[in-house]
């Protein structure tokens, strides 16, 4: 019986949520141990300095692409005005993980 595949039983499983990124084959090319979903603006925690800058974002707009753990982005598939709120914090934008590769 082959090992791989997909599902509980096989050994390349992974739980993909409904939000998940539906890139996320590309994206783990890019950053393997990461789990890009798409959030809302109120599950992202952003730093104060960039959440100043959404005002008329309501929190439960899904805007965000991305790990929350990893504090890592996919600019693609988040609100342009977020990707701009969050140049110069701790966030990383994965297409700065590919180029490190």
């Amino acid at each position: 019986m082959v090992d791989g595949g997909f599902g509980p039983r096989r050994a390349n499983f992974r739980k993909v949520s409904a939000r998940a990124c539906p890139d996320w084959p590309t994206l783990m090319e890019i950053a393997p141990d990461l789990q890009f979903r798409h959030v809302t603006l109120g599950e992202a925690h952003l730093p104060v300095d960039a959440f100043v800058q959404l005002a008329g974002i309501g929190s439960d707009e899904v805007v965000l692409c991305c790990d929350l753990d990893a504090h890592v982005f996919n600019p693609e598939h988040t609100d342009e005005r977020v990707v701009d709120a969050l140049a110069g914090t701790h966030w990383i934008d994965v297409r700065e993980l590919g180029d490190r590769s």
